[in-house]
């Protein structure tokens, strides 16, 4: 329950709905335990028409009970007449007790919904606040069961369990109240098994809740190997590698059939054990209660009341063993979102106030090393980028190229040194509004399993369609959209799986320049393209983007003669600095990759 109790504002947040319910189940019962009363009265009434048996002494303790019985006893009707309405008067308490019992679902169940509504969102948008690194470091088929699966089964402690738990303490607390009213020596008798079942109780649940943890921790697992396979489907078909990724799948399956398996033969125990004791009352109240009867010492009614009472407390009861199933359930998957929730993004800056970037950007001693590997991308670099400038940024694979623009973008910060923008501190700018100003085609040209038009308007929704095709135009793949059957609203597939690599880098440039921005930052992102349709995009992007800041990640040299400054990046320093000229003259890093290039063909690719 300390794991649950950070369900607590949202109970609080529904508070009226969730007294309303108990208000509900108070009534639903009280008719409900009226019955038996009312059921004893009848028995007598009938009882006492057989030799010996007086109803005269008789009282009746519940008020209701006790109205109805004076008023059926002051009525000059005959005895059948009497029984029937007694019959009717059962059928409406029956009625009534339904009738709360409905509204007592329609508000705790409906307030469920509403916090699984609550909880999925309030993770959701955490999940969007988390950093990068987060996202290295946690597998997605993780995340999404337990956004799905584990907030289900927390709805099913805070609606059906919630529920059936107050029911069965209100039922419980009536029914014994009423038993000892009527009897407390065979009260004593029923209440006897209970400290078994309190063990029990307290036995299982504990190996209930340790077995739930690790269902669900292997349910993850398993989410994980079919979201991948399913991501990955193109490659594992690629390299014929279905039957291997069929043997992790069913092996990662097995364990947790055998795991979901021995979490049900425990539940399984447990509910014939709950019967088994339940059962046992029964049988003691009958023969105490029976020796009782023959000794005169109770009516009939009375008898007759009490065997009905013990029938009631059956179901409670046994819905014990249920509930905190349930409860060990939603305590494990909880546990399991709480971890997620009180994890804090690193990267802090959300002030709300807006900043309009001109495009400055200076590097002082930076040095970044990755969290979740230890490995130091760069070194105490330096640079400035005045506005307007339009930079390269060069080097071999794994030289920091493109952990300038994770710094620049503010996925991660610097272990040391400091970045500005605009002679500000990079950190005490708003985060939002800072990417707002940035358009960023990243290396991993990522397309939403939507139309291409909402992909492109996708940082700028309700953009005038004529912006729409400019943008596409600039990128180069206006003729390739119109080509399709269904243009600007052809859908792309998941990933844009259904588009070349190409197309899909020019459409995420597209998505870039329609929001305008003042700094465009491009990393490695015209590597699906040829040679000319590289040099049309940069052509046209330089036209577009007077006095904007460019900054270009790249590891082809051919195109880079119109850009005012080269960066050479080696082992995570800045090697050399200059114009495309500059540094072939040099004769240094930059002439000896230009060379390998040129060998390679590179300018014609």
């Amino acid at each position: 329950m300390h794991t649950l109790s950070s369900l607590l504002p949202f109970f609080l947040k529904y508070k009226w709905r969730f007294l309303g319910g108990i208000f509900f189940i108070i009534l639903s019962n009280y008719f409900a335990v009226l019955a038996p009363q009312l059921t004893g009265l009848v028995m007598d009434m009938v009882s006492s028409k057989l030799p010996g048996y007086d109803i005269s002494n008789k009282t009746y303790s519940d008020p209701v009970v006790l109205v109805i019985t004076n008023y059926l006893q002051s009525l000059p009707l005959s005895f059948g007449t009497v029984i029937a309405l007694c019959g009717l008067v059962l059928l409406l308490l029956a009625l009534l007790r339904g009738l709360f019992m409905f509204f007592m679902r329609q508000t705790l169940i409906v307030m469920s919904r509403f916090i699984e509504y609550d909880q999925k969102n309030m993770i959701y948008h955490h999940y969007q606040n988390l950093d990068a690194e987060f996202y290295k470091t946690h597998k997605t088929g993780d995340l999404m069961n337990r956004i799905a699966e584990d907030v289900s089964r927390v709805r099913m402690f805070t609606g059906p369990a919630v529920m059936y738990l107050i029911n069965l303490t209100v039922l419980i607390c009536m029914t014994v109240f009423y038993m000892f009213r009527k009897n407390a020596e065979l009260s004593y008798i029923v209440l006897a098994p209970l400290p078994v079942l309190a063990f029990t109780i307290y036995r299982v649940n504990s190996i209930i809740h340790r077995k739930s943890e690790q269902v669900q921790e292997l349910l993850s697992e398993l989410t994980v190997d079919a979201q991948q396979a399913y991501s990955g489907i193109r490659v594992i078909k690629s390299f014929v590698q279905e039957k291997i990724i069929l043997g992790v799948f069913t092996k990662r399956s097995e364990s947790y059939r055998k795991s979901a398996t021995g979490l049900n033969k425990t539940e399984a125990l447990y509910f014939p054990s709950m019967a088994l004791i339940i059962g046992v009352s029964t049988l003691l109240v009958i023969y105490a209660g029976g020796k009782a009867y023959i000794r005169g010492e109770i009516l009939f009614g009375d008898m007759a009341a009490f065997v009905m009472y013990l029938t009631m407390l059956t179901f409670p009861v046994s819905a014990i063993g249920w509930v905190a199933s349930t409860i060990q359930r939603a305590a494990a998957s909880q546990k399991r979102i709480n971890e997620f929730l009180n994890i804090k993004p690193a990267m802090r800056g959300l002030t709300g106030q807006k900043y309009n970037l001109q495009g400055a950007i200076e590097f002082k001693n930076v040095s970044l090393v990755y969290p979740h590997s230890g490995v130091k991308a760069l070194d105490q670099i330096s640079f400035k980028i005045k506005a307007g400038e339009k930079i390269a940024i060069v080097g071999k694979t794994g030289s920091g190229k493109s952990s300038i623009i994770q710094l620049l973008m503010r996925f991660y910060d610097p272990v040391s040194g400091e970045i500005l923008i605009d002679g500000k501190r990079l950190s005490d700018i708003d985060l939002k509004s800072l990417r707002s100003e940035i358009g960023l085609v990243p290396q991993e040209s990522f397309l939403f399993s939507d139309t291409i038009m909402n992909n492109i308007t996708f940082g700028s929704p309700g953009k005038d369609k004529n912006l729409v095709e400019k943008a596409a135009k600039s990128a180069s793949v206006l003729e390739d959209i119109l080509s399709f059957e269904k243009g600007f609203e052809t859908m792309v597939g998941e990933r844009g799986i259904t588009l070349s690599g190409g197309q899909k880098q020019r459409i995420a440039i597209a998505r870039a320049r329609i929001i305008n921005p003042q700094l465009f930052v491009l990393d490695d992102s015209l590597s699906a393209v040829d040679y000319h349709a590289e040099q049309r995009i940069l052509k046209s992007l330089f036209e577009d983007a007077e006095g904007k800041t460019i900054v270009f990640v790249t590891n082809r040299i051919f195109s880079l003669s119109d850009f005012d400054r080269i960066l050479v990046l080696e082992n995570g320093k800045i090697a050399e600095s200059g114009s495309h000229n500059e540094l072939l003259a040099l004769n240094g890093v930059y002439t000896g990759i230009y060379n390998r290039k040129h060998e390679q063909g590179g300018a014609k690719t």
